[in-house]
């Protein structure tokens, strides 16, 4: 397999990995096709294709913010069973994360991640095929080492409806694996700046930022 890059909408790669999106991720998880241009011109977001042959079989993205000495996945998925996409994509992405802190002269505290929880959620069958399935990519965040961040968490929908998007966790890898807790204020400043893309934010997700910062650390739970 190949790790390749996709920097532009006009990447002959990225209608197939778009659409791969589309079947593994419900409506309002997924940005317009139109809507990537943008973001695909930014150096510091990191969208890359797992190509068999020429074909997409997998993707992710992810970025790196030296202030904040964090990571943030934004999706990993998988289009097909059995061929090792998965574990190819993280090791290739620790890999270029490792390199980006190290251009940055700096030492990650660890790596953010969202994901759904299906014991809540009141629809899961989205996921494509078997290994996109909620209840399994949970369990395989949890086995790489993620924890939940104890908190309420929403998110603005991707669409720019403003829509609170709940029934998902927010996560954490920390580079410790001792770490209990999370400078509640570092994940206020990460979120707003994650979100700052998005002009429609809902009350929910302006209420819970405001809570984090009055907080002074946030737990880490098993997820």
């Amino acid at each position: 397999m190949i790790y390749h890059r996709i920097t532009s909408i006009d990447d002959p790669y990225f209608k197939p990995l778009h659409e791969l999106l589309g079947t593994i991720f419900p409506p309002e998880e997924v940005l317009a096709y139109e809507l990537w241009r943008e973001p695909l011109l930014d150096p510091s977001i990191h969208v890359y294709a797992a190509l068999h042959g020429e074909e997409v079989v997998g993707a992710t993205e992810y970025r790196y913010y030296p202030g904040l000495r964090v990571a943030m996945t934004d999706f990993t998925i998988i289009g097909k069973p059995a061929m090792g996409i998965g574990r190819f994509l993280l090791r290739n992405r620790e890999k270029d994360l490792q390199r980006l802190a190290q251009e940055s002269g700096t030492v990650p505290l660890g790596m953010f991640a969202e994901v759904y929880d299906p014991y809540r959620a009141a629809e899961h069958g989205f996921g494509g095929v078997s290994p996109m399935n909620p209840y399994v990519r949970r369990e395989v965040l949890s086995h790489i080492g993620y924890k939940r961040l104890d908190f309420t968490y929403v998110h603005p929908s991707w669409d720019h409806e403003g829509q609170a998007v709940e029934e998902l966790d927010l996560c954490f890898l920390p580079q410790d694996e001792e770490r209990q807790e999370l400078d509640a204020a570092l994940i206020a400043e990460f979120l707003e700046g994650y979100y700052s893309a998005l002009p429609n934010k809902p009350e929910a997700w302006l209420e819970m930022v405001q809570s984090l910062k009055n907080r002074r650390s946030v737990e880490l739970k098993p997820l």
